[in-house]
C-alpha cells in the first residue's frame, strides 16, 4: 500500500534490493522469503516477537535521486504481488514524467505531492469499507477471548493490546485482553504456552511503574500473585482503562448499582480504529467523570464536547485563553492557566445565543446573554455554526420547570431584583403546580405562603414553616441587639468586599470565579452569604432550582415511615450540636428529623451514618430545610463520595491517602505515627464531619467554607498543617492516647478571633482540658499555613492516589468479610478455618459470576451489604447445583442434580429460592464431618418433603400431616406457659377494668406465642433420630435409587449393590410387618397417636407390641403355603427383588436405579403404592449398620481440599484446552 513518504537514512540495513530504476528501488526484508542465513533467522525472529500492528511489511519502495544520500519510503507490501503492482505503476506513470525535471528537490517533492494525493483518494473512496474492516478485526478479537479463555457471550472484550508479561526475568510476548470482568493474557512462543486470568474483583493493587528490572510496566498484585506487563504501544491509555475496570470492579463488590450498564454514555461521532464500542463508552465516562468533578454537576450531567477558545473577562480587560464545555445543561468554560477563571452557565438562564461579527481582533465570537443582563462574550471558535447549532438544541430539549423558579440572584437581600419582576409570568403560571405539590423551595414566591391554612393542612413539611423560609441562625439572631463592636465592622468590611466582588464579576450561579474568590473564600464568608455560597460552590444551586417541590414530597412520602435509618436518626437527633440553642428546642430537631429522613429514603444505599446529623445541623443553620437537603446530596454524592455508607468506605480510602501524604510531607512522623497507630484513630473522625466533632464551631465553619470552595484538598491540607504544628510534641510521645490527648488539645484551641456569633460551648473541649490549657490557636493562620506548606497538593493527584487506596481498602473488607464469616462458622461447621476461607471464596465466586454473567437482573439484588456478612452473598438453584456437583463426596452419576435440589430445597429454610453461605456450608459439614448416624440422617431428610418435592412424591401430603398432628398439643403447651407467665408478670399489678386487663393479657400472649414460635424455628439442632416423620414407600423407593448412584465409581462397588440390596429387601419385610402391625392397632385403637410417640407407651404395652411384632415379622417371612400360589410367589419376588437384581451383575449403576423402581412397583400390583407401607429411620440405620460394607463407607473420611483445588483448577483446565486447541485450529488452518 502507498504510505505518506518518510526519511531512510540506512537503506541497505536489513534490507536486500531486488529491483532498481535512477528513481525507485524495490527491496525485500532480509529473513523473508528464500535464503538469508543466521542474519536473516534472527531479523525473522525480531519481526515475529515485535506486535503485528506495528510489524514490518517484508517488501518496500523506496525514492532516491543520484546527488541526496536520503531516502524516502513511499510504498511497502506484504507480498511480492502487491509491492509489484506498485511498481509497476510507478514506472508506467510517474518514471517518464520525473525525468524531465532538472532539479532533484523539484522531483522529491512532485513524487511526495504525488504519492499524499493517491493516499487521500483511497481513503476518502474506502473510508466506509475501512470502518467495516476494523469492526470485523475486534469481532474476530473477541472471539478469540472466549476461546482461549472459556468466556460466555456475556463477557464483553473492551480492548486487547501487545504487550509482554514477565513469568520471572523472562518475558513472554503476547496479547493483553481488557474485558469487563477480567484482564487475561495469552502468549505461545517457541511451544510455551502462557495463559492468565484475572477477575477484577480480585485486584488488590494496581500501579504504573518503572524499575531497574522491569522497565516502564504495570504492575497487577492480587491476593497470591504479583504479574508485570511491559512494552506498551502507549502505556498511558492502557493503565487508564485498567483504573477505569478496576474501579467498576470495586463499586461491584461495594453495591449492586454498577452492575447495570450505563446507556446514556455517549456515543463517539466516528468510528476509531480496532475500538470497540465498550471502549468508547468507557472514554466518554472517563471524560464525564472529570467534567462533572471539576465544575460540581450533577451525576446525570453527560458533556457533549469541548473545544478552545478565548473568554473576555470584564473585570480583567483581556482576553483569557482556555477551553469551552458543552453539556445537556450547561455551559462552562476553564482557563488554560489554573485558578486564573472559571465559568458555569446553566441553560436555563441563557436568553440568547448569537454570533457576532469577526474581526482580525475578534475572529469568530459567539456571544451568551443571561436573565440577570450578564453578556459573555468567546472568541477563536473553530467551528462556530456548529457549537451555536448544538447550543440551539440543548436550549429547546430545557424543560419548562427550570424556567418557572425564581432567579437564585433573588434570593439574596430583601429588595426584589428587577429580573424576578420581569419574569413573574412564568412564576405564576406554575403556581398551579405549587398549589397541588407545596414545596419548601424558595422558588414558591412569599405571597403563596399567605395562603389559606387549609392548603397546608396535615402537611409535615409546607412554605409556613419558619425553616421553610429562613435558617436557623436568622430565626434565632433576628431579635438580637445591633453589634456595633470591632468584630461587627470586619464582618461588615467582609459583607462589602463580597458585594464589590458581586458587582465586579457577577452574583449568582453565573459569576466569574477567579483568584481573587479564593482569597476572600480564605479570608471568612460572611454570615449572612454563608449559605448562599455554599450552594454556589457546592452546585447544590442548581439541583435547587432544577428539581422544585421534590424535598417538599420527600418528606410527605416519609414521615411516618418506620425503618431502620429512622431508628438510628432518632437515636442521633438530641446528639446533634446541643450545645448550641438552635437545637435545644423542637423546632430546630423536627427540620433536622425531616432533612435526614428525607435523605435516607432519598438514597436507601447510604441511609443514615452517624456523622451525618452533625455535618446536617451545620448546613440547617445556614440554609432553610430544602437549601441543607440539596447540600447534603452534594456532600453525600459528589464531594464525599462513599463516605457515608454502611462501611464508610470513602472515609477509609481518605485515611489512607492522608497515611501516604503524610509519608510523603513528613516522613520522620509518619514512622513514629505508624508505630503508635495514630494516623488510623484520628483522621476517621476528622474527615467524617469535617472537622465540626473536634473543633470549636465557629474555627470549624471556616473550614467548611474553604472545603466548598475546593474540594477535599482543604482537608487534607489543614490536616497534614496539625500533624506539622505538634510535631516535636508528638515524636515525643510513647503511646497513643498520649498522642490523641496532644492533639484533641491542639484542635480544641484553635480560635477564630473575628467570630460575630455568641460563643458556642465546645463539648470536647471541655472533656479534653486540663489544667494548663495550651496556647490558642487563630484558626485563619493555621489555614494559611496550611496553604503555604502543603498548597501544592493537586485534585487530580488526589484522585489517582484514591483509586489506590480504594482497591487496598475494598479488598482488606473482603477480607475482614471473610474473616468473621469463617470465625462464626467455626461453631456450626466442622471445617477448618483453611477449608472454611476457601468455600467462601468458591461461593463469594459464584455468586460474583452470576452477577455479571446471569441472564437475569434478580442476580445482583441477592448481594445486600447492609445484611451480616454470612447473608451477603447467596446462590439460587443453577449455582448451587454446579458447586454440588464439584464438592459433594456423594458423587451421584446422572442423579446428582436431582440431589443437589432435593438438598438445596431442605437449605433454602425461609423459602426466598436463595440459600446463603452459612447454609451451605452446614450441608456441606454433614456430609463431610458427620457420624454415620448424622449422614444417614441427612440422607433420610433429603427423601422426605420440604427436600423431596411435590412432582417427585405424590404422597407427600402425608409426611407433612405428621407435623401438623403434634401442632396442637405444642400450641397447648406455649399457651399455658403463656397464662402462667403472665399470671406471675400480673399478679403484683391493681386491676382497672376487666375488659382493658383482658385485652392486655391477650396481647403480650400473641406476642410472647409468636416469639417463642420464632425461637423455636430457628433451634434445628434438638431433633433427634425419633422426631424424623417415617418414610412412605415410594420415598424409600427414591431413596434405594440414590444409594444405588452413590456406589457406582466406588471400587468395592459389587460389594456396596449386595449390601444394599440385602438392606432393602430387609428393609421391605420391615414395612410389611409394620403394616400388619399397624392394621391390628388400628382396629384394637382407632385413635392411636402418631408413630413417632409409640416408643413412650408403659411397659406392658411396650413387650406384647414388640411380641406382637417378632410374631408378625416370623409369619411375614416363614408363611406356609396358601391355596394361592401366584400370591406367594408375587410376595417371595417382592422380598428378594433388590437382592436378585443386583446380584445378576449385569445391570450397570443407572440400570438398577431404574429396575428398583420397576421392581417394586410391578410386584405391588400394577404400580399401585401401598398406603399403609412405611419404616422409620430408626429402622433404616438398624439395617444399615448389619452390613460392615456401608458402615465402612458412611465411616470413611473424606478430604475436601482435593475437590476444592479440582474445582479452582477446573476453569484453568477448560481454559488450557480451549487454547491449545485454538492453536492446533491455527497451525491446520496456515
Amino acid at each position: 500500500m502507498w504510505i505518506e513518504p518518510e526519511e531512510v537514512l540506512l537503506a541497505g540495513a536489513l534490507w536486500v534490493s531486488e529491483r532498481a530504476n535512477p528513481f525507485f528501488i524495490l527491496q525485500r526484508r532480509r529473513g523473508h522469503g528464500r535464503g538469508g542465513g543466521l542474519s536473516g533467522l534472527l531479523v525473522g525472529t525480531l519481526d515475529v516477537v515485535l506486535d503485528s500492528s506495528a510489524r514490518v511489511a517484508p517488501y518496500r519502495i523506496l525514492l532516491q535521486t543520484a546527488d541526496s544520500q536520503i531516502y524516502w519510503n513511499i510504498a511497502c507490501g506484504s507480498s511480492r504481488k502487491e509491492i509489484t503492482e506498485h511498481w509497476d505503476w510507478l514506472e508506467s506513470n510517474l518514471l517518464q514524467t520525473i525525468s524531465i525535471f532538472d532539479n532533484d528537490e523539484d522531483v522529491i517533492t512532485f513524487v511526495k505531492g504525488k504519492i499524499s494525493g493517491i493516499i487521500a483518494e483511497e481513503n476518502r473512496l474506502k473510508q466506509s469499507e475501512d470502518q467495516e474492516e476494523d469492526s470485523g478485526k475486534f469481532r474476530e478479537a473477541e472471539l478469540k477471548m472466549r476461546k482461549l479463555f472459556g468466556m460466555p457471550e456475556e463477557e464483553k472484550l473492551v480492548n486487547y493490546y501487545s504487550c509482554s508479561y514477565w513469568k520471572g526475568r523472562v518475558p513472554r510476548q503476547g496479547w493483553l485482553y481488557l474485558s469487563i470482568n477480567h484482564l487475561c493474557f495469552y502468549s505461545f512462543l517457541l511451544g510455551k504456552e502462557v495463559t492468565l486470568v484475572v477477575p477484577w474483583t480480585e485486584v488488590t493493587r494496581l500501579e504504573k511503574n518503572a524499575t531497574l528490572v522491569f522497565p516502564e510496566s504495570v504492575r497487577v498484585s492480587t491476593r497470591d500473585a504479583e504479574h508485570f506487563f511491559s512494552m506498551f504501544l502507549n502505556i498511558n491509555d492502557t493503565f487508564k482503562l485498567m483504573e477505569q475496570l478496576a474501579n467498576i470492579a470495586m463499586r461491584q463488590l461495594l453495591d449492586n448499582e454498577a452492575f447495570a450498564a450505563d446507556r446514556s454514555l455517549p456515543k463517539a461521532c466516528k468510528t476509531l480504529k480496532n475500538v470497540s464500542a465498550l471502549k468508547r463508552d468507557f472514554d466518554a465516562r472517563a471524560k464525564n467523570e472529570w467534567y462533572r468533578s471539576m465544575f460540581r454537576l450533577t451525576q446525570d450531567e453527560r458533556l457533549d464536547g469541548h473545544t478552545d477558545c478565548t473568554l473576555w473577562t470584564p473585570f480583567a480587560k483581556m482576553h483569557v485563553v482556555g477551553q469551552l464545555f458543552i453539556s445537556n445543561n450547561y455551559i462552562c468554560f476553564s482557563s488554560r492557566e489554573e485558578d486564573l477563571c472559571q465559568l458555569i452557565i446553566p441553560l436555563r438562564e441563557v436568553t440568547i445565543v448569537e454570533k457576532a461579527d469577526s474581526s482580525s481582533v475578534l475572529p469568530c465570537p459567539v456571544s451568551i446573554s443571561t436573565k440577570n443582563k450578564m453578556n459573555f462574550l468567546f472568541a477563536n471558535l473553530k467551528d462556530r455554526d456548529f457549537l451555536v447549532q448544538r447550543i440551539s438544541d440543548f436550549l429547546q430539549r430545557t424543560p419548562d420547570s427550570c424556567w418557572g423558579d425564581t432567579n437564585p440572584l433573588s434570593l439574596i437581600g430583601s429588595s426584589v431584583c428587577p429580573v424576578q419582576l420581569r419574569r413573574s409570568s412564568y412564576c405564576h403560571h406554575r403556581l398551579t403546580r405549587a398549589s397541588l405539590c407545596p414545596q419548601g423551595s424558595s422558588g414558591v414566591p412569599p405571597s403563596s405562603s399567605t395562603g389559606p391554612d387549609s392548603v397546608h393542612k396535615g402537611r409535615h413539611y409546607h412554605p409556613g414553616l419558619p425553616t421553610a423560609k429562613q435558617s436557623l441562625l436568622q430565626l434565632y439572631h433576628q431579635d438580637g441587639p445591633e453589634d456595633l463592636g470591632p468584630k461587627a465592622m470586619k464582618e461588615r468590611m467582609k459583607e462589602e468586599a463580597w458585594n464589590i466582588h458581586f458587582s465586579e464579576f457577577g452574583r449568582g450561579v453565573c459569576m466569574y470565579r477567579t483568584s481573587r474568590t479564593r482569597e476572600l473564600v480564605l479570608n471568612g464568608i460572611p454570615e449572612c452569604l454563608r449559605g448562599e455560597l455554599w450552594l454556589l460552590f457546592s452546585g447544590a444551586q442548581n439541583e435547587l432550582a432544577s428539581h422544585p417541590g421534590y424535598y417538599g414530597d420527600l418528606v410527605e412520602q416519609t414521615m411516618g415511615l418506620c425503618s431502620l435509618a429512622t431508628e438510628e436518626i432518632e437515636r442521633d437527633l438530641h446528639r446533634s450540636m446541643p450545645e448550641h440553642r438552635a437545637f435545644q428546642n423542637e423546632m430546630g430537631i423536627a427540620a433536622l428529623r425531616r432533612v435526614l429522613t428525607a435523605y435516607a429514603h432519598r438514597n436507601p444505599n447510604i441511609g443514615y451514618c452517624q456523622a451525618m446529623n452533625i455535618v446536617t445541623s451545620v448546613l440547617l443553620l445556614y440554609g432553610t430545610e430544602e437549601e441543607a437537603f440539596w447540600l447534603l446530596v452534594a456532600l453525600c454524592e459528589r464531594m464525599l463520595p462513599d463516605y457515608y455508607n454502611t462501611r464508610v468506605v470513602g472515609a477509609l480510602v481518605d485515611q489512607g491517602v492522608f497515611e501516604d501524604l503524610t509519608r510523603a510531607f513528613l516522613p520522620q512522623l509518619y514512622e513514629h505515627m505508624q508505630d503508635l497507630g495514630v494516623i488510623t484513630t484520628i483522621s476517621l473522625s476528622w474527615f467524617l464531619t469535617l472537622f465540626l466533632s473536634v473543633m470549636p464551631f465557629d474555627s470549624a465553619v471556616l473550614l467548611v467554607d474553604c472545603f466548598f470552595y475546593e474540594g477535599i484538598k482543604v482537608i487534607f491540607q489543614v490536616a497534614l498543617a496539625v500533624l506539622h504544628d505538634n510535631m516535636d510534641a508528638l515524636l515525643a510521645c510513647s503511646d497513643e492516647g498520649e498522642a490523641m490527648t496532644i492533639l484533641g488539645r491542639y484542635l480544641d484551641n484553635v480560635v477564630n478571633r473575628q467570630t460575630v456569633a455568641p460563643p458556642t460551648p465546645h463539648l470536647h473541649a471541655m472533656l479534653t482540658s486540663g489544667d494548663d490549657p495550651p496556647p490558642e490557636i487563630d484558626v485563619f493562620d493555621l489555614i494559611k499555613a496550611s496553604y503555604e506548606r502543603f498548597g501544592s497538593l493537586r485534585s487530580d493527584v488526589i484522585e489517582q492516589m484514591r483509586f489506590k487506596q480504594r482497591l487496598k481498602v475494598i479488598q482488606s473488607l473482603e477480607d475482614t468479610a471473610k474473616r468473621s464469616v469463617v470465625r462464626a462458622m467455626m461453631t456450626e461447621s466442622a471445617f477448618s478455618i483453611e477449608e472454611l476461607e476457601e468455600l467462601y471464596c468458591l461461593f463469594k465466586s459464584k455468586h460474583m459470576t452470576s452477577c455479571y454473567w446471569g441472564s437475569s437482573s434478580s442476580a445482583a439484588e441477592r448481594h445486600d451489604p447492609s445484611l451480616p456478612y454470612l447473608e451477603q452473598y447467596r446462590i439460587d438453584p443453577v449455582q448451587f447445583s454446579q458447586l454440588f456437583s464439584a464438592l459433594s463426596p456423594w458423587v451421584c452419576g446422572s442423579h446428582t442434580p436431582t440431589l443437589s435440589a432435593r438438598l438445596f430445597r431442605l437449605l433454602d429454610q425461609n423459602q426466598d429460592g436463595l440459600v446463603n453461605f452459612k447454609e451451605f456450608s452446614t450441608g456441606l459439614s454433614g456430609m463431610y464431618h458427620g457420624d454415620m448416624t448424622e449422614k444417614l440422617k441427612l440422607l433420610y431428610k433429603l427423601h422426605l418433603p420440604p427436600a423431596l418435592s411435590a412432582e417427585e412424591a405424590e404422597s407427600a401430603l402425608e409426611a407433612t400431616h405428621f407435623f401438623t398432628e403434634d401442632e396442637p398439643q405444642e400450641s397447648s403447651f406455649l399457651s399455658d406457659l403463656d397464662s402462667v407467665r403472665q399470671q406471675e408478670v400480673t399478679s403484683g399489678e391493681n386491676p382497672k377494668d376487666g375488659g382493658e386487663d383482658g385485652e392486655e393479657k391477650k396481647e403480650v400472649k400473641d406476642y410472647r406465642y409468636y416469639l417463642r414460635m420464632w425461637a423455636k424455628e430457628n433451634e434445628p439442632k434438638r431433633e433427634t433420630i425419633k422426631d424424623l416423620p417415617r418414610i412412605n414407600q415410594e420415598q424409600f423407593i427414591e431413596l434405594c435409587k440414590t444409594l444405588y448412584n452413590m456406589f457406582s465409581e466406588e471400587p468395592s462397588e459389587q460389594e456396596l449393590y449386595h449390601a444394599i440390596a440385602t438392606v432393602a429387601s430387609l428393609l421391605l419385610r420391615i414395612g410389611e410387618v409394620g403394616k400388619k402391625f399397624g392394621n391390628g392397632a388400628k382396629k384394637s385403637e382407632p385413635q392411636a397417636p402418631p408413630p413417632a410417640q409409640r416408643g413412650e407407651e408403659g411397659p406392658g404395652e411396650g413387650t406384647s407390641a414388640e411380641a406382637q411384632m417378632c410374631r408378625a415379622l416370623a409369619d411375614a417371612q416363614l408363611e406356609p403355603p396358601a391355596p394361592q400360589t401366584s400370591d406367594e410367589e408375587a410376595k417371595d419376588d417382592t422380598s428378594v427383588s433388590s437382592y436378585s437384581v443386583v446380584s445378576s451383575g449385569s445391570l450397570q449403576c443407572e440400570d438398577i436405579a431404574d429396575d428398583t423402581v420397576l421392581v417394586s412397583g410391578e410386584h405391588r400390583r400394577g404400580s399401585t403404592l401401598d398406603a399403609d407401607w412405611s419404616i422409620t429411620f430408626e429402622q433404616v440405620l438398624a439395617s444399615l449398620l448389619t452390613e460392615p460394607a456401608l458402615v465402612e463407607y458412611f465411616e470413611r473420611k473424606v478430604d475436601i481440599q482435593v475437590k476444592i483445588a479440582a474445582c479452582k483448577a477446573q476453569r484453568a483446565v477448560e481454559r488450557q484446552i480451549s487454547s491449545a486447541s485454538d492453536h492446533e485450529l491455527g497451525q491446520h488452518s496456515s
